[in-house]
């Protein structure tokens, strides 16, 4: 029976939308995303979408045209008749500013949350927000799945024998706390203090890192200060090796080189943002497979459960 799903994709993460609308079993639908000579957008869906099930694929990682893009894509489905609109969203930029923590600053994750919205979006799928509470900013579904679908195979072939996970940062400890003990294994904490955002002024480690294979994983890799400093800093400890595992390369400023200079043997990173530049320290693992499996059960109205860490058994070796 033919499919009455539809998947589109923003100029931004048309790489990757290829390849899940691929894993689905579906074409890319054709949208035509046009730029004026004073940079406004226009958004044009080139194929009947009246009652249809229509995905939008864009991470709204920098140029704020990202962003852009996908509200009038949203807005433009509504008013095409589509039956539901889901706005998938691999990394949710603006994430970062998830909280009043100072006075006279904005909620950036919540007026991005307020947007999509009020632009039509039935529903969101997103990955690895940096603040899980995110979700409670939507007054529609959000499905949030988790990185570590990809990333437990590939820890599992390295066959790490001295295995110890390390959170970059206290905030990242809940989630270092769930791999861990699904590896059955110990985790350390690196605790750093900010002068101000992309700069450390000081790190301690907590927990014994000496003759251990160290995995730091974390949400986001930005400028990559916090990951080679927790390296170098682990090393210095009489750790015997680190790797780092992070969802979302943002790779701003001097990232590059500072990943390339470090201690680090690898860091390993999703699709959900397309690399600048080619590392051969940089290894890149695909998301498709694990979004288009949540775009089908969100299609067919299934649960996404089996997606999560909680709800796999780790086969012992």
């Amino acid at each position: 029976m033919k499919s009455n799903a539809k998947i589109f994709s923003g100029r931004g993460s048309k790489y990757l939308a290829e390849r899940i609308a691929h894993q689905f079993g579906e074409p890319l639908g054709t949208v035509r995303i046009q730029s004026f000579s004073d940079g406004e957008l226009g958004v044009e869906f080139e194929e009947s979408i009246r009652g249809k099930f229509v995905f939008l694929i864009q991470s709204t990682f920098s140029p704020s045209d990202n962003l852009m893009e996908l509200l009038l894509m949203i807005d433009a489905a509504k008013r095409a008749s589509a039956y539901k609109v889901i706005a998938v969203i691999p990394y949710y930029g603006y994430a970062r500013q998830d909280r009043k923590d100072k006075p006279r600053v904005a909620i950036a994750s919540k007026l991005v949350a307020n947007m999509l919205t009020a632009a039509g979006a039935d529903r969101v799928i997103t990955m690895d927000l940096h603040a899980p509470q995110i979700q409670g900013y939507f007054d529609i579904p959000v499905d949030h799945l988790e990185s570590s679908a990809i990333f437990i195979p590939y820890i599992d072939n390295l066959n790490l024998s001295n295995l110890t996970f390390a959170a970059p940062d206290v905030g990242s400890a809940n989630r270092i706390r769930e791999i861990a003990s699904f590896f059955e294994t110990d985790m350390v904490i690196c605790d750093k203090h900010r002068k101000r955002a992309n700069e450390i002024s000081s790190m301690v480690v907590i927990g014994d890192v000496k003759d251990r294979d160290i995995i730091l994983i974390d949400d986001i890799c930005d400028t990559g200060g916090t990951l080679t400093k927790s390296a170098a800093l682990m090393m210095e400890k009489g750790a015997r090796s680190v790797r780092a595992l992070c969802t979302h390369p943002v790779l701003s400023g001097n990232a590059y080189d500072n990943i390339n200079n470090s201690v680090l043997e690898e860091l390993v990173v999703c699709d959900t943002i397309p690399l600048k530049q080619q590392s051969s320290k940089i290894k890149v693992l695909s998301t498709d497979e694990l979004f288009a499996v949540a775009l089908r059960n969100a299609y067919e109205n299934k649960s996404i459960n089996s997606l999560f860490i909680r709800s796999q058994t780790r086969k012992k070796k």
